[in-house]
């Protein structure tokens, strides 16, 4: 080990912030955790929350260079400075909430913002190429903190043949697994992804991978339908208003994602602008309500989830994420899975905005003690390696 990291990995209990910015560009989620042990051994606690969402400049400029059409090498390398710097702000508020002195801060896991993730080949130069992108350089949060800070995580898994997502199912392992009884956990982001831990599971019993769309779609029609004006479906009132189609389920349901085998991995690339622009094409032709598209697409949303758990006996499912609060998705899902009890990340104990961010902490955590944080049941890569980039 480096002789720089040997001290803190001996630490009785390490002070870590992790930091997450989701597909949906709503913001930055930064978590304060305090960790002791690794592995098996690992426990970690939530100590303060901070979210800090993106001026609307900002987050416009990042769901834009998502397409993967615009912007060139100097606007990414502005773009990458400036999240950098908005990081650390949020992080050093962060601190402020909590009356923590940064200089206590032990290690820093940065997630960074994705700009583009390519699990499947395609063909560049004459070779096929899967690649990921998060941008968000780390130096100004190892300059400002004095602390390692790890990133970077998902690039190590695809050289080791995995799709580099998803990450946080080797901490919900570590976090919520049980002897007893077959728990699921569902993150609704932009993306929705879950993890199902059979009773007394080992890391290669773990079920993980994106279910498909989670937010994203629908916070693409109700910004589409308020002119700009609206972000999201604020606790689904725009859904609970309409009724779902026929004419677009049947487009939902020829999604080839939906059919793809496990483990398996999307994003924007896939549910952004093109997959939207067929949606209001074919709105438009049946002249469907503003109301029930957006129900649709919320129903889309929630089959792709119940389809994941088809065939697996499975007690209880806790939705976390933007997600979770959306009343009239997590209706739905009571309502197609009447033998699962269905939870917010609240009702089972803990809070539902601060996974993420939690988990990034707990992977740069693993990191520095040279842990294998990744599981390949959920990658899809040939064996577990040591995800993150450090700079010390």
């Amino acid at each position: 080990m480096n002789e720089k990291l040997e001290p803190l990995a001996s630490k009785e209990e390490r002070l870590c912030i992790g930091i997450m910015s989701g597909t949906s560009c709503d913001g930055i989620n930064c978590a304060l955790v305090r960790i002791s042990g690794s592995g098996s051994s690992l426990r970690a606690k939530e100590a303060a929350f901070h979210t800090e969402a993106y001026d609307e400049s900002v987050r416009n400029r990042l769901l834009s260079l998502a397409k993967g059409n615009e912007g060139g090498s100097h606007e990414l390398t502005l773009m990458a400075f400036l999240l950098g710097d908005l990081f650390t702000e949020a992080c050093l508020r962060l601190c402020d909430e909590a009356k923590v002195d940064r200089h206590a801060i032990d290690l820093i896991g940065s997630h960074g913002h994705t700009l583009y993730h390519l699990p499947e080949p395609e063909v560049y130069l004459g070779r096929p190429i899967r690649g990921t992108m998060q941008l968000g350089d780390v130096s100004r949060l190892a300059e400002t903190f004095s602390c390692p800070v790890v990133s970077d995580f998902r690039v190590r898994d695809f050289a080791a043949g995995g799709m580099g997502a998803p990450l946080v199912p080797y901490t919900e392992y570590l976090l919520y697994r049980s002897e007893t009884k077959t728990v699921a956990h569902q993150n609704i982001g932009g993306i929705g992804n879950i993890t199902i831990l059979p009773k007394g599971c080992r890391p290669e019993d773990v079920i993980a991978f994106d279910t498909g769309p989670g937010n994203m779609v629908i916070d693409a029609l109700v910004s589409h339908y308020s002119g700009g004006k609206l972000r999201y479906d604020d606790g689904g009132s725009m859904a609970a208003k309409g009724k779902t189609v026929p004419e677009l389920e049947r487009f939902f349901l020829s999604d080839p994602y939906l059919y793809q085998p496990a483990p398996k991995s999307t994003g924007r690339e896939r549910y952004g602008e093109a997959f939207i622009k067929e949606i209001l094409r074919i709105a438009d032709s049946y002249g469907i309500a503003a109301e029930d598209v957006v129900c649709t697409a919320t129903w889309y949303t929630a089959e792709a989830i119940r389809r994941s758990m088809e065939g697996r006996d499975v007690g209880s499912l806790v939705v976390g994420g933007g997600g979770s609060h959306n009343s009239t998705l997590l209706s739905m899902l009571r309502e197609m899975l009447p033998q699962t009890r269905i939870m917010t990340g609240e009702e089972a104990g803990y809070n539902s905005d601060s996974k993420e961010a939690v988990a990034f902490a707990i992977l740069a955590n693993e990191c520095v003690c040279g842990q294998a944080n990744s599981l390949p049941s959920a990658t899809g890569g040939s064996h577990p390696v040591v995800l993150g980039k450090m700079q010390l």
